[in-house]
């Protein structure tokens, strides 16, 4: 990756990373939330995404930080993480509820016709009629006392005003607007799904988003049990490369990179030894969970550093590891957000938000 490595100055890496679970769910429930996943079942077809769920981090951030500006405390693009018929868990508000889950948006930005359809006002209804219906959408409300006496109705009416206020004030449905990037801007970060979602989460961040999670393909795109070294090479580093390098361009010449923070991390590494799998006509790694990278940069963090070191076979770590609930408590800090916060899921449960530490050497640099 001859980009990153030319702003590896901007870049921190955490060798250490290390949990215990080796199956893509579980994996990527406690990357996406910072906690085990609650209720674990046997069966993959009994862990995905649900109710039972940790809450994400957006989903976190909004409980303790909501807002009422129309502008969403999370988004997710350009897909959901899914393995065939299985929705991963880990991706919304979980225990929390409906009310808190981010934005997902399922749509590819590169194409020429790319539009988020709920932010957009159907033609026959300009911003002067949708100001009529607010004002008598009001009216109803302050003659419907009662309303607030039902809790599904309550969250109704709040995401009625959220969608209300969404419409009308335009700032989160022009950053959607990525048709209005140059051509010459949107050829840096790449004609491809990964490069203009990346864009696309400038733009977000741009627009006061606090989170935006940036998918790079579905399970099947890193899972290398076979082909590792090609797949690597031709198809997922060099999209990687240049989107996020100019990401970071943009960021740093914006001022936003100080107070942005950029994670790159997969739900665990790949095995140390490269194996044929029966039928595979190439070799590849495995499912390794033990230890792996994660990548940071902004928001704080000091580049050009490297943080903790596995044994000779890369298979162990032989510094100090880090957690996905440290991650997760890293994010929550960067965002001024108490990790450890107490939370309440929808049947009143008091619940601590994470029981991680933030990674301080990021910010320190003194690594270990």
């Amino acid at each position: 990756m001859p980009l990153l490595a030319a702003r590896s100055k901007q870049l921190a890496v955490v060798r250490t990373m290390s949990h215990a679970e080796y199956g893509h769910l579980p994996a990527t429930h406690t990357t996406l939330t910072g906690m085990r996943m609650p209720n674990q079942r046997n069966s993959d077809l009994e862990n995905v995404l649900s109710r039972r769920d940790w809450p994400c981090y957006a989903a976190g951030l909004d409980y303790l930080r909501s807002r009422g500006d129309g502008v969403p405390n999370g988004v997710t693009l350009p897909h959901r993480l899914i393995e065939g018929p299985l929705t991963w868990p880990g991706q919304h508000a979980g225990l929390l509820g409906p009310s808190h889950d981010p934005w997902e948006i399922n749509s590819d930005p590169n194409d020429a016709k790319f539009r988020v359809d709920s932010l957009a006002l159907p033609s026959e209804l300009n911003q002067r009629r949708l100001g009529d219906r607010r004002s008598l959408w009001e009216q109803l409300g302050r003659n419907a006392h009662d309303r607030q006496a039902v809790a599904e109705t309550a969250v109704f009416a709040d995401q009625q005003e959220l969608a209300m206020t969404l419409l009308t004030s335009g700032k989160v449905t022009e950053a959607f607007r990525i048709d209005r990037e140059s051509e010459a801007v949107r050829e840096r970060y790449g004609r491809h799904l990964f490069g203009q979602s990346l864009l696309l989460a400038r733009r977000l961040v741009e627009a006061g988003v606090p989170i935006v999670q940036t998918n790079m393909g579905i399970v099947q795109s890193w899972d290398t049990h076979a082909d590792n070294f090609g797949r690597l090479k031709d198809k997922l580093l060099p999209p990687l490369d240049r989107g996020l390098a100019a990401l970071l361009d943009d960021l740093a010449a914006s001022g936003l990179l100080d107070e942005t923070l950029i994670v790159v991390t997969g739900e665990f590494g790949r095995t140390p030894k490269i194996s044929m799998l029966p039928g595979a006509s190439l070799p590849g790694r495995d499912h390794w969970a033990p230890v792996y990278s994660a990548v940071f940069a902004g928001g704080g963090v000091r580049g050009g550093q490297v943080i903790g070191r596995s044994d000779k076979q890369a298979a162990l770590p032989v510094t100090r590891s880090y957690r996905p609930e440290d991650l997760g408590a890293t994010i929550y800090h960067a965002l001024g957000v108490d990790a450890g916060a107490e939370v309440r899921d929808t049947l009143g449960r008091p619940l601590r938000l994470n029981s991680g530490e933030p990674i301080e050497a990021l910010f320190s640099g003194a690594a270990v």
